[in-house]
């Protein structure tokens, strides 16, 4: 049965998209009809594979089908010869007197009528209790191909390979971001370095409210694309964040060593150490998500507060440094010479 059901996927997914025929199409090779019958007269030979979705099916005394017929929603009437398999979801197959069928027969959602004399070669299984397949699967003691993917996902080795590797791609996007967008990703660094806690809230307040924007978007059905754009500028934002920070990391580090490195190698540098560094926090039991999750509020909202790094933000000392000193007298105090 599982043999059928991988026939039914493949021939809907790859044979669908390439072309529709229609009942009246004299030509003998398989084909897909999508709402509409199909029926295969007397004498006529269908050599291959024949997929019907939405319409009635009617193959004829002394028709041949050399290949599989599915069947999705809609009836079958076989009055002449199936050499392979036939497999009807959602509708009805009915076997006449005369009609041949070589391999099995599968009804999923529906009922098969099959008259005295008619010839099935393989296997009958009809949905007369389909919950029963339902539990089949876990019952089932898992297979030895199954064991090294779960022991890999749990084993030590699968975790560093995960972080690792997380850690090398987001790196190679903050250098590629920097070639284009370094003024963005500065004025973002600054503000989390000058506002961490206000980029926090902010943060925490973006997470909070966005996914509630987005169901309204949602429910408005014609919006939808516009909450689609949102999902996808909130996950931009935290890449922003994590790479902003990435860089002010990369930068204190290259300080710390006394070294002048290029803003791009600094860049990926420190977004590689801090995606090693929090992964590995996150692998602490309980609270390691902690420090994760905290990352990316304050990123995010710095992202939000700079409208992706292009409005600066003002640091604490900033606004006294911008005015201009008067003196007691009301005059303007010259500038030293």
């Amino acid at each position: 049965m599982k043999k059928l059901i991988y026939v039914l996927a493949l021939l809907t997914l790859l044979l669908l998209p390439a072309h529709s025929a229609y009942a009246w199409n004299k030509a003998l090779d398989g084909r897909v009809v999508v709402g509409q019958g199909f029926t295969l007269k007397s004498g006529e030979t269908l050599d291959g594979d024949l997929v019907v979705i939405g319409g009635e099916v009617t193959i004829e005394n002394n028709a041949i089908v050399k290949g599989d017929v599915v069947l999705i929603g809609g009836s079958l009437k076989v009055d002449g010869q199936i050499t392979g398999n036939a497999v009807v979801i959602g509708g009805v197959a009915a076997m006449g007197e005369k009609s041949q069928l070589g391999g099995d027969m599968v009804t999923v959602g529906g009922s098969l009528q099959r008259a005295q004399g008619a010839q099935i070669g393989g296997n009958v299984v009809t949905n007369l209790s389909p919950t029963i397949s339902i539990p089949a699967i876990p019952i089932n003691p898992p297979s030895a191909s199954q064991a090294p993917l779960l022991e890999l996902r749990s084993s030590p080795f699968g975790q560093v390979f995960g972080i690792l590797a997380q850690a090398i791609l987001i790196s190679i996007l903050a250098m590629t971001l920097m070639l284009f967008l370094h003024p963005q990703l500065d004025r973002v660094a600054q503000t989390i370095v000058a506002q961490p806690f206000m980029a926090g809230t902010i943060g925490i307040l973006t997470v909070m409210f966005t996914p509630i924007a987005l169901v309204i978007l949602v429910v408005t059905l014609i919006l939808i694309p516009v909450a689609l754009a949102g999902v996808f500028l909130l996950v931009l934002a935290w890449l922003f964040g994590m790479i902003a920070i990435g860089i002010e990391l990369g930068d204190r580090f290259t300080k710390a060593i006394h070294q002048n490195w290029a803003p791009v190698l600094s860049a990926g540098f420190g977004t590689f150490m801090l995606m090693i560094i929090v992964g590995t926090v996150n692998t602490v039991p309980c609270i390691g998500w902690l420090t994760g999750v905290i990352v990316g509020l304050v990123g995010t909202g710095a992202v939000v507060m700079t409208v992706f790094g292009t409005r600066p933000i003002p640091g604490p000392g900033m606004n006294a440094s911008a005015s201009v000193p008067i003196a007691a007298s009301g005059d303007m105090i010259p500038p030293a010479s």
